[in-house]
């Protein structure tokens, strides 16, 4: 059985660790031997019982995990030392023949697995996830043509060009990509696979008992891009047209902030909640909403490679969705299926007009069923499984052919 080094930053105890990585490897176990390198934040670390959990759950499949401490500071030397870290682990396990491919989830790692390669000869797999010098260069975290942007430019179109395969998000991302790298990306292998979901758990099995209309919204809005204000004009224009609506606000930020910047005047009050709930939860959380929002900074070129986890669980319970322009592939979706409203602005017109839709959708008794159609034929996990499945069998064998010649 080939053996696979699986590569990333994120923790397997935080909730993206086990719907966009656990997820996967659960089903590629099977036919692969698996070691997974992660690295987990302080704050899940310190929980015995949950690290423990995780090993058991990894042991069943057969997976090896080698969890590592997330240090985030000192600001630029704990990187570089994780960093170095990284390429300790992956040169050990590729010498004790546990490397017969690497899969490298997001630029970090990927950068990782392209110096690994070139001492070694072992193929990578970069999974790109979103356009990450985009996104820092849109948070603020980061200013175009900087000494640092310049070079996770380079590590970029290093990786797209000696990666054995490339994993997108998007459509949207690989078109950008063949225009921005034609030379690199001529005849690269280039897979598109969104953000899927374990459609068993977040299906619309139970049905939410009848009430105010509950408006959710699910992840992190305090990223710097996430909309917060289209968020916060949403919500007081929501209130204002539909006075017994209620929301509710998903996520591990500061639930403090997030309120001093969506109802700074407390008009809200008790209609608005905002916290997190725990992993395991979340399908019942989502059931429990009637629609779903998310605003992310539409028109920017960091967005075109976004797919959000949340649009496919959402999907997934028989949820419409209230979503914006140039994101990825998500509007294109939302029309297809006709499964929410594109709002066009972050004016209170713009979203009355919305709102406006929304309600003359959500009274068609088929919004459910396309809903859940389009998660299935969008963001089904068996589907996002069987494509990495391909893209391992592919790479291992161009490496077998390659050897034999």
């Amino acid at each position: 059985m080939a053996s696979c080094v699986y590569l990333t930053r994120n923790g397997l105890l935080e909730p993206l660790g086990k719907s966009q990585v656990f997820a996967y490897l659960r089903g590629l176990s099977d036919d692969y031997t698996i070691t997974l390198i992660t690295y987990e934040k302080p704050e899940d670390w310190v929980d015995s019982t949950r690290v423990e959990h995780a090993r058991v759950v990894c042991e069943r499949h057969g997976i090896r995990w080698l969890p590592q401490r997330f240090c985030a500071k000192p600001r630029v030397i704990a990187p570089a030392l994780s960093m170095i870290r990284m390429v300790w682990l992956l040169w050990r396990e590729v010498g004790a023949g546990n490397a017969d491919l690497i899969h490298a989830r997001s630029y970090v790692p990927a950068a990782v697995a392209l110096l690994v390669r070139r001492l070694t000869g072992v193929p990578f797999i970069f999974d790109m996830r979103a356009l990450w010098p985009e996104e820092l260069i849109t948070a603020g975290r980061l200013r175009r043509q900087s000494l640092l942007h310049r070079a996770i430019v380079a590590v970029e179109r290093a990786c797209l060009d000696r990666a054995s395969a490339v994993v997108s998000l998007t459509h949207a991302a690989v078109d950008h990509l063949k225009l921005e790298y034609p030379e690199e990306l001529r005849g690269q292998q280039i897979v598109v696979i969104p953000t899927c979901a374990d459609l068993e758990r977040f299906n619309s099995s139970l049905k939410r008992m009848s009430g105010p209309t509950l408006h959710g919204c699910i992840g992190t809005v305090l990223s710097g891009w996430f909309r917060i204000d289209w968020l916060a004009a949403w919500l007081s224009t929501i209130a204002v047209r539909d006075p017994d609506a209620l929301f509710e606000i998903v996520t591990q930020d500061d639930a403090e902030r997030v309120r001093e910047v969506l109802d700074p005047m407390n008009k809200l009050d008790k209609r608005l909640s905002i916290g997190p709930r725990p992993a395991e939860d979340m399908p019942l959380v989502v059931r429990g909403h009637d629609l779903s929002v998310m605003f992310y900074a539409g028109g920017q070129i960091s967005e075109i490679g976004r797919s959000p986890t949340r649009m496919a669980e959402v999907l997934g319970c028989g949820l419409p969705v209230v979503a914006n322009e140039g994101v990825g592939d998500v509007a294109k979706i939302v029309r297809k299926y006709n499964v929410g409203v594109i709002v066009e602005g972050g004016s209170t017109d713009n979203m009355a007009k919305a709102f406006d839709a929304l309600q003359t959708l959500m009274q068609d008794p088929d919004l459910p069923n396309r809903c859940r159609t389009a998660a299935e034929n969008e963001f089904s996990l068996e589907t996002g499984t069987a494509a990495y499945r391909d893209i391992y069998s592919s790479v291992l064998k161009s490496k077998d052919t390659s050897c034999v010649a």
